[in-house]
């Protein structure tokens, strides 16, 4: 059995893949993490899936929360869907200067977390500029996987995270 250290990492964001947002029609929503309370009156709360967090434990990666919920993501998300305590990435204070325009924010910092270690990052805003940066400066396997924030995490993500860590992870 693969240690807790030796396991992919999956950062996870909040907004998007476990509160979807947005329309189908395009019309944008307000995210959860610009409400102006994270409490148990946040009405996009409901929209969490209470089975999800027992799907992404089944992944059998080392589960990191990736969001600007910080550790209100434990207080308030985890558990919602069956998710324990989980390590929280601190964002630094850093402006995105000197990085390639369209580099998201998050993706250095998620670099340097990983340490090497191979790593899925679910988000709804990966883009192509991140996929490369990343290829060229992380020497562990990575899968950038872009989830549709109107509809969340779906079968169809779960598949593809589940065939990629088929993939690199040794039986």
């Amino acid at each position: 059995m693969t240690s807790a250290a030796e396991r992919p990492l999956l950062f996870l964001d909040v907004d998007g893949p476990l509160i979807p947002f947005g329309s189908p029609t395009g019309q944008p929503e307000t995210s959860a993490a610009s409400s102006t309370t994270v409490d148990r009156g946040n009405p996009l709360l409901a929209r969490l899936d209470p089975g999800i967090g027992a799907r992404l434990v089944t992944l059998g990666c080392r589960l990191v929360w990736a969001t600007t919920w910080m550790e209100e993501a434990n207080e308030v998300v985890a558990p919602r869907i069956g998710l324990p305590r989980l390590p929280v990435v601190e964002w630094p204070d850093t402006s995105a200067e000197g990085s390639p325009r369209g580099l998201h924010w998050k993706t250095r910092p998620l670099v340097e977390w990983a340490d090497g270690r191979p790593f899925i990052w679910v988000d709804d805003e990966i883009s192509d500029m991140d996929r490369l940066w990343v290829a060229a400066t992380h020497p562990g396997s990575s899968l950038l996987h872009q989830v549709e924030p109107t509809k969340g995490l779906t079968d169809a993500d779960f598949r593809a995270l589940t065939g990629w860590l088929a993939a690199v992870t040794p039986s």
